[in-house]
Parts: structure tokens; sequence; C-alpha cells
């Protein structure tokens, strides 16, 4: 844990200390090319703001191509400002060429940052609005899901129910009937006919002849 901290205060000492430098090589270098007083204050605010501004683009990962070249510009407002108070120039004679360009630095700067900003708060407003088209394209299809009431509940489609296979019924062989017991068998019919009023059924015939039943169904069968 003390490691970590060391670490981290060694590195923003530095930091620290390098952008006092370059603060105070811009505020020269302003001074240098005619910008008095507080002028001169405000240029090296105005260059690191870009920096920073340009950086924090890059690391939000949109619009990469704007935010690398705003950055190699306060990058090399910073770096020239630095080589030249190096004694590289006579900043008690400065051009007239770096005059302009420090001149000319405040309308840069705005144009960078509005225009860093500006690509901010659109990428920032795209989102929304892609979110409210994907909402909207669920709501349609919700909607073309649901059925209608109108047109009724549509009943759930079942499967039919599966038919037991069918039982093979061995078939009884044929019983032969004599044609005298045929003969007896239609007198007991009439008789009961005349009787009854009715025809005579296979129970009763059987019981009146006393004959097994398959022999009884084929009797009622030949009458």
């Amino acid at each position: 844990m003390r490691a970590h901290l060391a670490r981290v205060d060694a590195v923003l000492v530095q930091a620290l200390i390098a952008a006092a430098l370059s603060f105070a090589h811009l505020h020269d270098v302003a001074s240098a090319a005619g910008q008095d007083g507080w002028k001169a204050w405000a240029y090296p605010v105005s260059v690191d703001l870009l920096l920073v501004a340009a950086w924090r683009r890059l690391r939000s990962g949109d619009a990469k191509a704007s935010g690398w070249c705003w950055f190699v510009i306060a990058l090399a407002a910073s770096l020239g400002a630095n080589v030249a108070t190096a004694g590289l120039l006579d900043l008690h004679q400065v051009p007239a060429w770096l005059r302009i360009l420090v001149a000319g630095w405040p309308a840069v700067a705005f144009l960078g940052g509005t225009l860093l900003a500006h690509s901010a708060s659109a990428s920032t407003d795209s989102a929304p609005e892609a979110a409210d088209v994907v909402e909207d394209q669920d709501e349609r299809d919700g909607r073309e899901n649901t059925p209608d009431p109108a047109l009724g509940q549509a009943e759930p489609t079942t499967s039919p129910a599966p038919q037991p296979a069918p039982v093979a019924v061995p078939e009884l062989p044929a019983v032969s009937v004599p044609a005298a017991l045929v003969e007896h068998a239609r007198k007991v019919a009439a008789e009961h006919h005349t009787r009854t009023g009715t025809p005579i059924d296979t129970p009763t015939l059987r019981a009146r002849l006393g004959v097994p039943a398959p022999l009884a169904e084929a009797i009622t069968a030949r009458l």
C-alpha cells in the first residue's frame, strides 16, 4: 500500500512540475509576442484546456480523428513554447510569424473547443435516439403479435389424441346346425311370437332349446 501511494505521489509531483514549467514557458512566449498583463496568463490555460479536451475525446473512443487533430495542435503549441524559451529564439526580438501565431491562437482554441464539445453532444444525443428507435420497433412487434380482440381469441391448436390400436378378435369356427333343430327352433319361435307378439331373442331361444350360446346364435341367424 505504501509503495503504491509513493508511486502515485511521485507521478503527481512530476505532473505538477511539468505543468508548471510548460505554463511558465507559454506565459513567457505570449508576453514576448506582445500579450501583456492577464492575457499572457490566459494563453497557457487555453493551450492546456484544449490539450485536456482532446485527450478526453481520445479516451472516450468517439471521433478519434478530430481528437487526434486538436491534440497534435495543442501539443505543438506547448512544445513550441518550451523549445522557444530554450534560447533558439530571441524573446526580445520576436519574429513576426510568431506574433501572428500567438495573436491567432484564441480563435484556433475557440474553434477546437467548440468542435470537440459539439461532437461530444451529438454522440450523446444519438444514443437516446437509437434507443427510442429500438423501443418503437419492439412496441410494433408486440402489437403485431397480440391477437385482435374483435377477431376473437385464437384457439390453441392441439394435436389429436392417439387412437387405441384395434384389437384383433379371433374368428369363431362356423357352427353346423342340424336342419331338424332349425325346424324345431322355428316352431318355438312361432309359438313365442303368437303368445307374446314379439320375436324371440337369443337368450330365450337358448333357454327353450337347452343348447350352448354359439349354437343358439347360429340358429337365430338361420331363422
